[in-house]
């Protein structure tokens, strides 16, 4: 393999690691049951939080929105409770 080869190979590879470890956590949402067991929420994570606070058949769902000198700041609403 020469060095361009296996240089565009690396790049691949580092490519799809990368695009994997982005892509994974987004399929997979978070539950807690207190909003203070959020402790560090990502721009577009979203979180869904079963205190109690919403409407029965709702669930509250926390989501990162905007990024501020404090970090980010989390918009939160009820939604349908998806059931499994």
């Amino acid at each position: 393999m020469s060095r361009s080869q296996l240089k565009c190979t690396s790049l691949v590879a580092l490519g799809a690691a990368l695009l994997l470890g982005v892509a994974t956590p987004a399929a997979a949402q978070q539950q807690v049951s207190r909003e203070q067991e959020i402790t560090a929420l990502r721009l577009g994570q979203k979180v869904l939080v079963d205190d109690g606070s919403c409407p029965n058949g709702q669930i509250k769902e926390v989501t990162g929105s905007t990024l501020s000198a404090n970090g980010v700041m989390a918009t939160r609403k009820c939604i349908q409770r998806v059931r499994r």
